[in-house]
């Protein structure tokens, strides 16, 4: 079997994708690489293929989906399958770039907890019984990450390049999946990525907003499963 890799999104680790390693595991090699220790998008890829097999299936969310487009730029004979999830492969647009100062600036002067609950964690989740959980399970993997990683990751997005030739090229199996509610990344931006991969295959979870993997986790390993076997 291809072994996996997993991106998370920002501010977010291994605990976003538990549901899908815990059904996955059994069949495949998974590895969840960190993607906090650099403030460009090129560097974290790089870092991500030192630590990655020859070959290998790619999946990322959010901020882990681009930083696999970047992975795939560099290096796209090495990712044999992509899985893109709830993400953009856009530049980041001027209005969402001013946005990011006074974030960082406020994280940097001890606000990381205000800020995650204010002005991002609120655009993460459709309504639903377990929203609350996986709201405190997002604010634990921040909290555990810390400001220097909430800095890096910013400055990263601000300033990450658009991917989509690096889609239009890429000859894998390519599954594109997002949360029907999904407000940081719409489905229209998955509908573009769709249109750019040929052959690729696009879902939508309906019940799911940005956090598909936790909020829709069975029906995600159900997905991931069936990119990774055919």
């Amino acid at each position: 079997m291809t072994p996996l890799v997993l991106l998370p999104g920002m501010m977010c680790d291994a605990r976003l994708f538990a549901p899908q390693i815990g059904a996955l595991s059994g069949r495949h090699a998974i590895h969840c690489a960190p993607i906090g220790g650099h403030d460009k998008m090129p560097a974290l890829a790089a870092e991500v293929l030192a630590h990655a097999p020859p070959r290998f299936a790619l999946a990322g969310l959010s901020m882990g989906g681009i930083v696999a487009m970047e992975v795939v730029r560099q290096a796209p004979d090495r990712v044999e399958r992509l899985a893109l999830m709830d993400t953009n492969p856009l530049a980041e647009a001027p209005e969402a770039q001013a946005r990011r100062a006074p974030q960082i600036a406020a994280v940097e002067s001890g606000d990381l907890r205000r800020v995650m609950r204010e002005e991002m964690k609120p655009n993460y989740l459709a309504e639903g019984p377990g929203r609350q959980a996986i709201l405190d399970l997002c604010m634990e993997m921040a909290e555990d990450l810390g400001p220097q990683v909430f800095v890096r990751q910013s400055r990263a997005l601000r300033d990450r390049p658009d991917q989509t030739e690096t889609l239009r090229a890429f000859r894998g199996p390519a599954l594109v999946l997002c949360g029907r509610h999904d407000v940081p990344c719409p489905v229209s931006r998955h509908e573009l990525m769709h249109d750019l991969i040929p052959g690729s295959r696009l879902q939508i979870v309906e019940e799911a907003g940005h956090l598909t993997t936790l909020e829709a986790p069975r029906r995600v390993s159900a997905l991931l499963e069936d990119w990774l076997t055919t």
